[in-house]
């Protein structure tokens, strides 16, 4: 057992193999979404995150457990590590405990802990995409003609407050807490795997949060405009985006491709290739083809796809009009052209050439004009 701190001597946190878990050295009242001690509960004396299963193909029996009977996998998981069970509230995960990462922030007497594991890469999702089952009187029903995706990933998160919080707040801290999650993902560019859009988390998330109770007048804030919103917001978000580059990879300049920013719109590596090698005269697709990294990483390739992406958005989501598409996409369309190409000096050649590359305002169609740039930029980039 590995000791990762007390806390404003309210609480101990401590990693073992599979489990991290916070004993509370003086009473807390806790909110969670625990299967069997959640909600509001006052009488709790541990919090814990614990490691059910590997990631990828790997279907243990505490695994099964947890899905079947949430209490018996939190006895059985307490047995093991010498908890008492019914103090206990459960967080669980695939994610590997080792890459679990502790943010501590401080303001005055004031101080908060957040200790979150993550990996998103297979089952990020965007609140509103489409379910995949329906829970009623106990069972869960399949839904039909959803698609199939992995469901390995989630993003957990438990959360220590020094101070006492009423009812009201310590709800909102979750708020606070998603807010910051979102932030994070956003941040990293990562990607829906059920819809087009940008992920806000995954569909297994969990949070618990533990506020000290007693001392002082109950804080009765904990909203963006405070300064616990404020430490809540740093703590949650620092610890997300370090956990997800220690489990995923997943850092800043690693989303710095044209491909991974796009495989939300259904672009994946083979089908990238294929497509703009079917523009390119037989040796420049083979030099292409060697040569695909340099060109998909290139920062104002990249950059010049950010733009494109954001613009599409936008048109999606109706800030800038459908009927202006074509233009729209022609410039962005050129952008990207002249960043591969080296040859700012051809934007409007360029912009002339692929203005009509999209026919519709859609994924396919920013994928084609996407593939064409590239082709045509790449065409140039050599010539002469």
């Amino acid at each position: 057992m590995i000791k990762l701190g007390v806390f404003y001597n309210g609480i101990e946190i401590c990693r073992d193999d599979k489990i991290i878990h916070a004993r509370f050295l003086v009473p807390h009242r806790v909110i969670s979404t625990c299967s069997v001690a959640g909600g509001l509960q006052q009488s709790l004396e541990y919090i814990y995150n614990h490691q059910s299963c590997e990631p990828s193909g790997h279907h243990c029996p505490a695994a099964d457990v947890m899905k079947k009977s949430p209490e018996d996998y939190r006895a059985i998981v307490c047995e093991r590590n010498g908890l008492p069970a019914d103090r206990c509230a459960t967080l669980g995960t695939a994610a590997n405990m080792r890459y679990a990462s502790l943010q501590h922030q401080m303001f005055r007497d004031l101080e908060v802990i957040a200790v979150c594991t993550g990996g998103v890469e297979t089952n990020g999702g965007r609140a509103g995409d489409p379910a995949s089952n329906y829970e009623s009187d106990g069972i869960f029903e399949k839904l039909p003609s959803t698609p199939v995706a992995p469901v390995n990933g989630t993003i957990n998160t438990m959360l220590f407050i020094s101070k006492e919080l009423t009812d009201g707040a310590l709800v909102r801290t979750i708020m606070t807490a998603t807010e910051a999650k979102t932030a994070a993902l956003q941040e990293l560019a990562v990607p829906s795997r059920y819809s087009d859009g940008l992920a806000t988390g995954t569909g297994t998330d969990q949070i618990g949060v533990a506020c000290r109770t007693g001392g002082t007048i109950p804080l009765t804030s904990a909203g963006k405009h405070s300064k616990l919103g404020e430490l809540i917001g740093v703590a949650v978000h620092d610890a997300i985006k370090e956990t997800l580059r220690l489990q995923n990879g997943l850092e800043p300049s690693h989303q710095r491709s044209v491909c991974t920013l796009t495989r939300r719109f259904g672009n994946d590596k083979e089908t990238m290739i294929s497509n703009i090698c079917s523009h390119l005269s037989e040796t420049d697709a083979d030099l292409f083809r060697k040569n695909f990294m340099c060109i998909d990483r290139d920062p104002l390739v990249a950059g010049a796809l950010c733009g494109f992406a954001d613009v599409h958005d936008k048109i999606r989501y109706g800030i800038l009009p459908s009927s202006c598409f074509r233009e729209l996409y022609g410039m962005y369309a050129a952008q990207m052209a002249s960043a591969v190409s080296g040859r700012p000096d051809l934007f409007a050649k360029y912009r002339n050439t692929l203005v009509d590359a999209a026919t519709a305002p859609d994924n396919a169609s920013l994928l084609e004009c996407i593939y064409r740039s590239i082709a045509v930029g790449f065409t140039d980039k050599w010539a002469g």
